[in-house]
């Protein structure tokens, strides 16, 4: 790959639509949506990507039933138990941003220990983007930054792009060079709004459990052939 992009991220989307067609019940479509970022992580880490970061739950997803965002709370807890095993073996580094404190404390201890676990692997950073909303995740940087203004750590006139993209939960990491938006919908659903606005999109006509290596590498295709001209000519 000539221009391999530096960061990916993916809006993981059509777990539900999954299950459903093949006749399952929705958590066996979120389970094959999960099984399948294993799958994906380490295809990513294979191929030298440096970061890919997911959208695994949104604020917005509150919304749905109880029942269902009970089962997705087991299945990810499970799922980041043996995701961290894996991941420490084979040099994957994960990362989490999003509400993390309001999550329960079993799942925050889960989330803790992967971060602690992988910190030192050198390999692909794996971000999860977990009760994660792109405007509260804006709003929480103008409020700390006001706070700084209101105590006199920061003059008002020295606020600027860098400023504010150093109090987001992203400040560590490049901004994202390909989206990939899984089942053909074609909208950023609050996912990094401010990150993604020179980033390349790629939208899959398929329900993200059937999004294979082989669809990463096409993406990857798509973006190399892309000219980024960042405002330029």
């Amino acid at each position: 790959m000539n221009t391999m992009p530096k960061h990916i991220a993916i809006i993981m989307d059509g777990n539900r639509r999954w299950a459903k067609e093949h006749g399952l019940n929705t958590k066996l479509g979120h389970k094959e949506g999960a099984e399948n970022l294993k799958r994906l992580t380490r295809y990513a880490n294979k191929i030298g990507l440096e970061y890919l970061t997911v959208y695994a739950f949104s604020t917005e997803n509150w919304k749905r039933s109880e029942e269902e965002v009970g089962a997705l709370m087991i299945l990810f807890k499970t799922y980041l138990d043996d995701l961290t095993k894996a991941a420490d073996t084979e040099n994957i580094r994960i990362k989490f941003f999003g509400h993390i404190e309001s999550l329960s404390l079993t799942l925050q201890k889960s989330i803790k220990k992967a971060i602690e676990k992988t910190k030192n692997n050198t390999g692909t950073t794996l971000c999860i983007a977990f009760n994660y909303g792109g405007r509260d995740e804006i709003t929480k940087a103008v409020k700390e930054i006001a706070e700084d203004v209101k105590n006199g750590k920061v003059d008002i006139d020295d606020i600027n792009e860098n400023m504010i993209s150093n109090h987001l939960y992203t400040k560590d990491e490049p901004d994202p060079d390909l989206l990939i938006r899984t089942s053909g919908e074609i909208r950023l659903s609050n996912f990094l709004p401010w990150q993604l606005v020179y980033t390349e999109f790629v939208f899959v006509n398929k329900y993200w459990p059937d999004f294979s290596s082989e669809d990463l590498d096409e993406a990857i295709k798509t973006y190399e052939k892309r000219n980024r001209k960042f405002g330029g000519k």
